[in-house]
């Protein structure tokens, strides 16, 4: 496949594919192994060879702090294997521990990840540089507005208007991604410049888009963001990627444990877990559901069955997993242990978390998942 100019995928008949990326921290190496495993399957299947690369497939790519990264990786066409070896190389450095002074208000220091971002994206490189391969978006959270920001270079959005003083195509693009990172607590918020303007960023995992599945098709579809894409089972396909989920089950709860301290610690994490899951919700009941893991005991998995009843508006696959002693046993992980894979910041037991990704992959990733968009352009 030759790169085509941007404006030619996004108008070239036939069916869409399309990718979302959850945040994670460093579980994100959970999801390189993942997609290391759909790019191996892709080839083989499309007959591709070893240039052959994720980009070459997806039409529109989106991921949300870690999955900014990863997301942004693969638009400008890096293969899965490169973006595995920044990870395991800048891992330690990206979570450096944050001076002294500063532990009171967060626990790395910011510059050894901006450094690692302008170095592999290119300081001067935006969210319009014609060498992104793919449409992409990154989620963020404006703090001075208190509201979303999913960012994306698509030509005919409204605020990429190249006749605008704030054009969002002239943002920095590892300063995007640097404010997609932003975690509180983990990184400093990171202040952006748009037009005239000053913006305080931070991780866009504290807006209900930590999992970005239901808004990438929302942003592909709808009529606000101008691009339209037509629906239906064989007109899209969504893949979503996560980084494992952490379910808190507390059968030993008492109402008087808690107090402020837990619910300070308790309910981001309660929220962020539910904004995942009902974004994962949202897609299986508009779609024609292929694989994920079940949801809750009432709805069960959804896949082939169960949805609203309406016509399914696009394919979809999700792929995730348990990261409980009870998800890790049934990947045949026993000596795995679930507090070592289950920090966003566990950097010490990259082994444990790429054993885990690629068991997962294993599992879960099949050719039948992409034969319905199997073409090659």
């Amino acid at each position: 496949m030759t790169v085509d100019t941007l404006q030619t995928r996004i108008d070239r008949p036939g069916p869409k594919r399309m990718l979302a990326l959850d945040g994670g921290g460093i579980r994100g190496i959970i999801s390189i192994e993942i997609l290391d495993r759909i790019e191996a399957t892709l080839r083989d299947e499309l007959g591709a060879g070893p240039g052959w690369v994720l980009a070459d497939y997806f039409d529109y790519i989106g991921g949300t702090s870690t999955g900014a990264i990863i997301a942004v990786c693969l638009a400008l066409g890096m293969p899965v294997a490169d973006i595995r070896r920044f990870y395991i190389e800048q891992g330690r450095t990206m979570f450096g521990p944050a001076r002294l002074v500063h532990r009171l208000r967060y626990r790395f220091e910011s510059e050894p990840l901006a450094q690692a971002l302008r170095d592999t994206f290119g300081a001067s490189r935006t969210l319009g540089s014609p060498d992104l391969r793919a449409l992409l978006m990154v989620t963020l959270r404006n703090a001075t507005t208190d509201s979303p920001w999913p960012l994306s270079n698509n030509p005919r959005a409204r605020y990429n208007d190249r006749a605008l003083a704030d054009c969002n195509l002239d943002l920095p693009l590892w300063q995007i991604v640097r404010a997609s990172t932003a975690a509180p607590t983990f990184f400093p918020p990171e202040v952006v410049r748009v037009g005239p303007r000053r913006f305080v960023f931070e991780d866009g995992g504290v807006t209900p888009y930590n999992n970005p599945a239901f808004l990438l098709f929302l942003m592909a579809t709808s009529a606000p963001y101008r691009l339209g894409w037509p629906t239906g089972a064989d007109q899209l396909l969504l893949v979503s990627v996560g980084t494992g989920t952490v379910p808190q089950d507390s059968p030993t709860l008492a109402p008087r444990s808690m107090n402020l301290l837990y619910e300070i610690g308790a309910v981001p994490k309660a929220l962020m877990f539910a904004a995942l899951n009902q974004q994962d919700l949202a897609c299986r009941m508009f779609a024609d559901t292929l694989c994920g893991p079940p949801l809750d005991g009432e709805v069960g998995d959804l896949v082939a069955d169960g949805r609203s009843g309406l016509p399914a508006l696009f394919t979809y696959v999700r792929y995730n997993v348990d990261l409980t002693r009870r998800g890790l046993d049934a990947l045949g992980l026993p000596r795995v242990q679930p507090g070592d894979v289950q920090r966003l910041d566990g950097v010490r037991h990259l082994e444990s978390l790429t054993a885990l990704g690629r068991a997962a992959a294993a599992a879960q990733v099949r050719p039948d998942h992409f034969r319905r968009f199997s073409v090659r352009w």
